[in-house]
């Protein structure tokens, strides 16, 4: 299956619940931390709530 990278550029700071357990569900939580994920259609709905907030490669 395709992978897709995920890193974080900005904090969780004052943003929303949802969007926090978005990032902590995804791996995620300090500036500069990155992880490989399979590319699904639920991982990309995940990707889009905190496009924001986070890097995406290919």
């Amino acid at each position: 299956m395709a992978k897709v990278i995920v890193k974080q550029i900005k904090s969780i700071i004052g943003r929303p619940e949802s969007q926090r357990k978005v990032l902590k569900a995804m791996g995620l939580g300090r500036i500069g931390q990155s992880k490989e994920l399979v590319d699904t259609p639920a991982v990309r709905g995940m990707i889009e709530k905190v496009s924001h907030l986070i890097e995406v490669a290919e």
